[in-house]
């Protein structure tokens, strides 16, 4: 058998050939070049064969090449600049030469003047991406961002029936003017609300809950009278027309006084430009729609987050889950975790099938569906993101006429303090001690639960004096002295804060009376949204979440 050692001139490989066999069978180049409109060359602009990792960069001469190609079979190459729409130039046969792919730069203003795109409808987001807008609607706390009763009922200052408590009243003291005074305890009384203590303003609460709504209008929209798509939230048109975020470089967090939209930087098209009439920043870098589309690092990026977990009122930190992820170990960009890793997981399932097309029959293509984040937004409703968020270790042991507890609880799956952001979240562990009647023993030594786990029937939630620890960051009104509260946008002081940090843990110690018999053990940690006082004021349906429970059997000596 002859071996020959050829050079083909098409694709510049040096092929082994054995026999008849030619160069046919050998892996291809694309080789080209990356332009922008004036035909300069785009140094350093990535180039893909669609779909895949196949991945290659420019150089200087905006020249590229991308090898591992099977022959005669066509692609897609796409390329992508920061500031330029994706480009891409199809059916391209490997070998080939000469390719080139012109990028288009994208409008650096925004247009106040755009109409927001609706989620579901004709032209919608729905009707070309049907599966990923499904799943947002199904499960994405952002999309009910404006109708969500408790952030309404809290802005209103009335409970889910409409019933409003009274305007705020004002003493006068010489040195300070007028102060509030708390609510008077004779007349119905259904929960604090902005507008009655600030009525004459509508205040910033729009510019994370009503983004689209307040953009224009960051102080003056009133989330009570938002109309359109802007009752869909935080929109899947607003959220991909973030082009930026401002954050200070000295800290990396957002400035003071600046939530939600007042840190983003906005880009609405001009929908009478026929070269610029559409722009969305996504995650995909090789992008399928030219005319509309750009990639957005910063859309995969903890960064992205910022603005709405973030939050300085009175000169008090309230909101925080970004800063404390900022903190952890969980923001190292080698070893750590994105918000998105956890809070947009792949695959997205839809119906249990996972997604590889996410705009099918419209321009889009098939998948790795790995590559494919879900709009599902897990957080603090979640079963199952609760469930495997805190690991719950109890060691008990029987000695004489007593009983021994320890429990552990190990944030090692948030990457923030837990439970974070609204001061109205609490984690309550419950630990109790029975006898073999199941009489509850009692409790020698050891924490118990404060006021504000509920004073009433535990049969009912209300678990104050119960063995155990409520893990919350308690706010009190400087002038009233409610607490806790969840008035923030009155002057507050931390009173206490016993949450527990990304990879932090916290042990509690009891010791209970043992009769003779057998005594049985049972832990629970349960994941409450608001305070029980104030959802009883409001009316809040906000069932408690159980995110861990066990139980141990002590035999009698």
């Amino acid at each position: 058998m002859k071996y020959y050692r050829l050079i083909c001139f098409l694709c510049g490989l040096t092929c082994l050939v054995i026999s008849n066999v030619s160069c046919q069978t050998a892996q291809r180049y694309i080789r080209g070049q990356v332009l922008d409109e004036s035909g300069s060359p785009v140094a350093g602009a990535s180039v893909n064969i669609q779909g895949t990792t196949n991945k290659a960069w420019t150089d200087n001469k905006g020249e590229f090449s991308l090898g591992g190609l099977p022959s005669g079979v066509p692609v897609t190459v796409s390329a992508w600049s920061e500031g330029y729409y994706c480009a891409k130039s199809e059916r391209i046969v490997p070998p080939a030469a000469g390719i080139t792919l012109t990028l288009r730069l994208y409008q650096t203003t925004d247009n106040p003047d755009y109409e927001w795109i609706p989620p579901v409808g004709e032209n919608s987001c729905y009707s070309c991406k049907p599966g990923v807008t499904q799943v947002w609607l199904d499960n994405d706390a952002h999309s009910g961002s404006a109708l969500n009763l408790r952030y309404l009922t809290m802005y209103t200052g009335t409970d889910v029936h409409g019933n409003q408590s009274l305007p705020t009243r004002y003493a006068f003291i010489r040195d300070y003017g007028s102060i509030p005074l708390p609510p008077d305890s004779s007349l119905p009384y259904f929960g604090p609300g902005y507008r009655l203590d600030f009525p004459a303003t509508t205040g910033n609460c729009a510019t994370c809950h009503n983004p689209g709504a307040a953009v224009d209008s960051p102080y003056g929209t009133d989330p009570a009278e938002v109309t359109g798509v802007d009752l869909y939230g935080i929109h899947c048109d607003y959220c991909h027309k973030v082009a930026a975020v401002r954050l200070d470089p000295a800290t990396g967090m957002p400035y003071p006084n600046r939530p939600g939209v007042l840190s983003q930087d906005i880009r609405r098209p001009f929908p009478e430009d026929e070269a610029r009439y559409q722009l969305f920043f996504g995650s995909f870098v090789d992008d399928n729609v030219p005319e509309e589309d750009t990639y957005l690092p910063l859309i995969q990026q903890s960064q992205f987050c910022a603005p709405c977990h973030f939050g300085i009122f009175w000169d008090t930190l309230v909101y925080n889950s970004f800063g404390e992820w900022l903190e952890s170990p969980y923001s190292d960009p080698d070893a750590g975790m994105t918000c998105q890793e956890c809070h947009m997981p792949v695959p997205t399932l839809l119906d249990g099938v996972a997604i590889t097309n996410v705009a099918p029959g419209k321009g889009g293509i098939e998948r790795d569906p790995l590559a494919i984040a879900a709009h599902t937004f897990p957080g603090a409703s979640s079963q199952d993101l609760l469930e495997n968020t805190v690991t719950m270790s109890v060691q008990a042991e029987r000695a004489g006429g007593q009983v021994s507890v320890s429990v552990t609880l190990l944030n090692d799956r948030a990457g923030h303090h837990v439970p974070t952001d609204s001061p109205l979240r609490q984690m309550i562990l419950l630990v109790q001690a029975k006898g073999p009647e199941g009489q509850p023993l009692d409790l020698l030594a050891g924490p118990t639960l404060p006021d504000w786990a509920g004073i009433g029937d535990q049969a009912d939630g209300y678990y104050a004096g119960v063995p155990g620890v409520g893990y919350a960051k308690i706010l009190m009104e400087l002038w009233t002295e409610v607490t806790p509260t969840g008035a923030y946008w009155n002057p507050t002081r931390v009173v206490s804060d016993n949450r527990i940090p990304a990879l932090g843990s916290h042990t509690s110690h009891y010791i209970f009376s043992a009769p003779s018999g057998d005594v049985r053990i049972e832990v629970g940690l349960i994941y409450r949204r608001a305070f029980i006082s104030l959802a009883d004021q409001k009316g809040w349906e906000v069932p408690d979440i159980l995110m861990d429970a066990q139980a141990i059997e002590l035999s009698m000596p």
